[in-house]
């Protein structure tokens, strides 16, 4: 077997130009070194019943061998304000702020921090290992400690401080439950001895959510927090409980008071990673590892949906023990673009052998972009970048319980599962949940993703490299352009082009994509759409970093994590997140089909229906028996129709002028409605009673000579090959290919 994971990286940036500079990050754990080649990828995908794995070597400057080291990760979110001497010389202080822990008990966690574990010293406001609040001074040796007698509720609102009065000597640690309700109490003021003079340690940050390992890189933190955390404020005066909750109830305290140190506000500039202090002081802070921001403060009152009409609601920040966002890799191979490269899927790959271990072939995938505004063809294929992201690191199919259940068979785990199910450092994907339970919302291409690369998962970027080995095998030009570059040039980036491809799964969508093909799609353009389940959920990308998406699931589609009430709302853009269908776009409306089932057990064939015999579409059918299934083979299950799939629906927004060509209908026991189709359940639900959960082929003019051709199906892709690429699924799709790359109005 091949090991896939003894070299790992990622490209910065992960789409490029010709001519534009690129770096690879990569880390080996067992090698010191490597050959490194640079490949244009045909297929991702080394199935031996397909066209299997075909990559170019291409002569490049940074191919040979490469030394490796190995570079951690470090994952947990956090807040870090830069250390400062207001900080340095507290005398007596309190700190404190609202808590809605989701792993109390787990494990020791810090809340709020200026603490240095190196030399144990500092204070530090926390969880201990079970639960109870606890508040913790040091200094040269000593130590100084007290705590609360119950461990605090996962999700539920407290107030949590400590305090201390050198002048009395003494140390409090405070906790007020706001729901004391029905066995939720666990107010308590519990006080102990302290010093009665103390020297802080110099050289240390203040840190949210977690507490600095040393004095050196303060982005080297440990025992971190999970859950929210809303309002945390430092008081340079020994604080009682009623005045500690009166100071952190204030949304916009008293910056004039001399004895206000810092006042966080997390809601402000929540699309950002800076916090800011409200205090005259002005201790602003750095967000680490992108923890989930417009998340309902302790005063949420359900009076608004969204972050961006009620603002001051949205205090809280959840900070997670896991968030990973940036691997922080320093840079190992540098490289220009050149300018000779066509546009398309490249990797750099890495071999090794390890004695008598497995041998080593590891990729590094990226994306060479066709130059904005230069096309070299009248054909464009988008690479779904930002479905690639939603799904990077999937530990899906290890983690959700009924898995095997819903693909009808036993996992078989590679290389890359079992590396994953022991390394979730590398952070997850937007299908995962967190250690505390609550959903990744947020992907990111600075770190390894082993699912997006040659020999990875068949799911998505696997898919879609069928689709490019089609197009070679037809001897086709074509030009690669992006996901992320239509999201920030919009239809400018489709309308060069005659016919655009949309591939297996484009399933992950911004507003911006969506206006884009829609008026791509008015202006003439003509979209073959050539997969299931796209255009359904709806995501924003982050407004200054590259490559990096949010999505929230919220309480509707086909999900597998939901969000809480009220945190639907994308923080990166104040945009409702959730599925096109909810936000009143259901993707029959550009599409012509949308999503309306999943069929893991078995894929099925097409059998046409009397609009395939409509002579304004026989150019569609040239070369066809009509008589014959569509697409009674593939490597997706052994059809054309299967995996996820769309049908055609008019109360949805299928337009009238639509051709329904084709529909895969006998999808039996194992075709499984998605939850949006479901009013009420009764037994008749599944494919072999059902007729909603099929997969439909159809066709439709738009305006100004447009079209859209649509397959409904994840699968169909990967039926190209069949028969060495001699198939009715290769005919048609061929015929629909030829037809919209021809000026002839439709």
């Amino acid at each position: 077997m091949t090991d896939t994971t003894a070299v790992l990286g990622y490209a910065w940036p992960l789409i490029v130009s010709p001519g534009e500079p690129i770096a690879f990050h990569l880390s080996s754990k067992t090698l010191d070194g490597a050959e490194a080649t640079l490949v244009r990828v045909r297929c991702a995908d080394p199935d031996p019943n397909g066209p299997g794995l075909k990559l170019t070597e291409l002569d490049c400057a940074i191919n040979g061998p490469v030394a490796l080291a190995n570079q951690p990760i470090y994952p947990g979110s956090c807040a870090i304000i830069p250390d400062s001497p207001t900080l340095a010389k507290l005398g007596a202080f309190t700190v404190g702020a609202f808590l809605w822990p989701t792993l109390p008990g787990a494990r020791p966690q810090t809340i709020l921090s200026r603490w240095r574990e190196d030399i144990k010293a500092g204070w530090r406001l926390g969880l201990d290992a079970d639960g109870c609040l606890e508040f913790v001074l040091a200094a040269k040796g000593q130590s100084w400690r007290v705590a609360s007698r119950l461990p605090l509720l996962t999700r539920e609102w407290v107030l949590a401080g400590g305090a201390y009065d050198p002048a009395t000597g003494r140390i409090s640690v405070m906790v007020r439950s706001l729901d004391p309700q029905a066995g939720r109490d666990r107010s308590v003021v519990v006080e102990g001895e302290g010093p009665t003079s103390l020297s802080w340690p110099m050289d240390t940050p203040l840190v949210i959510a977690a507490r600095a390992k040393d004095a050196g890189d303060a982005a080297l933190c440990e025992a971190f927090y999970d859950g929210k955390i809303d309002r945390p404020r430092v008081y340079a005066a020994a604080l009682s409980i009623d005045g500690l909750h009166r100071l952190c109830e204030a949304a916009t305290p008293a910056a004039a008071d001399p004895l206000l140190i810092a006042a966080w506000d997390f809601s402000q500039d929540i699309p950002t990673d800076q916090v800011r202090d409200l205090s005259a002081h002005r201790l602003h802070g750095v967000l680490r590892q992108m923890p989930t921001r417009a998340m309902t403060g302790v005063n949420w009152n359900g009076s608004s949906e969204r972050w961006t009409e009620a603002p001051s609601q949205y205090g809280a920040i959840h900070f997670h023990s896991d968030d990973m966002a940036d691997a922080g890799w320093a840079p190992t191979l540098h490289l220009t673009t050149p300018s000779a490269w066509r546009s398309g899927f490249y990797a750099l790959r890495l071999r090794a052998r390890q004695g008598n271990a497995d041998p080593v072939e590891s990729f590094v995938a990226f994306f060479v972009r066709a130059e904005l505004g230069k096309p070299q063809s009248r054909l464009a294929f988008v690479a779904s970048t930002g479905t690639f992201l939603a799904y990077a690191n999937s530990a899906l199919r290890l983690d959700q319980v009924h898995a095997e259940a819903m693909l009808e068979g036993l996992l078989t785990l590679s290389h890359d599962d079992l590396y994953l199910q022991e390394h979730r450092e590398l952070g997850l994907s937007t299908y995962d949940t967190h250690n505390d339970g609550s959903g990744w919302s947020i992907s990111t291409a600075r770190r390894p993703i082993l699912n997006t690369r040659p020999r990875g998962n068949v799911f998505n970027y696997g898919n879609d490299t069928h689709l490019l080995d089609w197009l070679e095998e037809l001897g086709q030009s074509y030009d690669i352009i992006t996901d992320d570059d239509i999201h920030r040039h919009g239809v400018q980036t489709l309308a060069p082009y005659a016919c655009v491809i949309t591939g297996s799964h484009p399933e992950y969508i911004s507003r911006e994509i969506w206006d884009a093909f829609d008026a791509y799609q008015q202006g003439g353009g003509r979209h073959m759409y050539l997969g299931g389940n796209g255009f359904y959920w709806r995501i924003a990308y982050h407004p200054t970093l590259p490559h990096t998406i949010e999505m929230r699931r919220g309480m509707s589609g086909l999900r597998t994590w939901e969000g809480e009430a009220g945190e639907t709302a994308l923080a990166f853009t104040g945009e409702p997140s959730c599925t096109w269908r909810s936000n009143g776009r259901p993707p029959q409306r550009l599409l012509g089909v949308g999503f309306d089932g999943q069929v893991f057990t078995e894929s099925s064939f097409y059998r046409w229906l009397d609009g395939a015999r409509d002579p304004s579409v026989a150019w569609l059918t040239e070369g066809v028996d009509l008589d014959a299934p569509l697409g009674d083979f593939g490597l997706r299950g052994n059809g054309a129709a299967g995996i996820e799939i769309d049908r055609v629906e008019p109360t949805l927004g299928s337009p009238p002028g639509l051709v329904w060509l084709a529909t895969a209908d006998r999808l039996g026991y194992g075709g499984t409605p998605t939850p949006e189709e479901l009013r009420t359940l009764h037994r008749g639900i599944m494919g072999d009673q059902n007729a909603q959960v099929r997969a439909d082929l159809a066709f439709f003019p738009t305006a100004n000579g447009g079209a859209v051709f649509s397959t409904g199906s994840i699968a169909w892709v990967c039926a190209l090959s069949h028969a060495g690429y001699r198939n009715n699924v290769s005919q048609v799709t061929g015929n629909v290919l030829r037809r919209f790359l021809d000026s002839t109005p439709l």
